[in-house]
């Protein structure tokens, strides 16, 4: 398959096979694809929980309104990020290049992220997002199909998994193999209302001009 057809085939199936079992060659394969997926800085601050134990899965169903999806997937991962990964030794993300261009970068990662929250948690997000899509699509290649998540109580998630006090949730990424396919595609916007070029053409009443100026000659 293809990565056009991936895109064009991934949509997000609710009802999984639950006696359907990934190998863990495929496992392995699937976290290995998303590992790859690019972060700011190379800071890799993405983590992956695969929630296997039954139980902890029920809970995680509770947790979401009982979607059926999260016990009787193959395959649950809890896709959350740290957000002090650009503090813990970033060195390491670019111990393969001259150790200048190692110290310029971690002097601008310490810059750009030190003392700023939302941009730490900005970063976060965005990884997670990146990750998901890496992940569903490696999953579409493999002949399986998935379902992103935010549908669920995220500080009940959080106390199921133990996620640590400076780490966030994204969202939970459920894959397996289908016994429904998913209906129609909904409603697509018009490429007019999604895509611009270089800026808005009009930002609507009440919006500020943001047109710079640069005053008189």
């Amino acid at each position: 398959m293809d990565v056009r057809e991936a895109i064009e085939s991934r949509r997000a199936v609710k009802r999984f096979d639950p006696l359907h079992r990934l190998t863990e060659r495929e496992v392995d394969e699937l976290l290995r694809l998303a590992r790859l997926s690019p972060t700011a800085f190379n800071i890799q601050n993405w983590r992956f929980v695969l929630v296997r134990d039954p139980q902890r899965r029920a809970r995680i169903r509770e947790a979401a309104w009982n979607q059926a999806q999260m016990t009787d997937a193959s395959l649950l991962v809890v896709i959350c990020a740290d957000l002090n990964a650009w503090d813990r030794d970033p060195a390491r993300y670019w111990r393969h290049v001259p150790e200048r261009v190692t110290e310029a970068m971690v002097r601008t990662l310490k810059g750009f992220y030190g003392g700023n929250a939302p941009g730490q948690r900005d970063e976060a997000m965005r990884s997670c997002g990146i990750a998901a899509m890496t992940l569903m699509l490696a999953a579409r290649e493999l002949g399986y199909d998935s379902c992103p998540m935010t549908g669920f109580d995220f500080d009940a998630v959080a106390g199921v998994i133990n996620l640590p006090e400076d780490h966030v949730i994204g969202l939970i990424v459920t894959i397996g193999r289908a016994i429904e396919p998913a209906g129609p595609r909904g409603g697509t916007i018009d490429e007019a209302e999604a895509v611009f070029e270089d800026y808005f053409d009009d930002p609507g009443p009440g919006t500020p001009d943001r047109t710079p100026d640069h005053g008189a000659g």
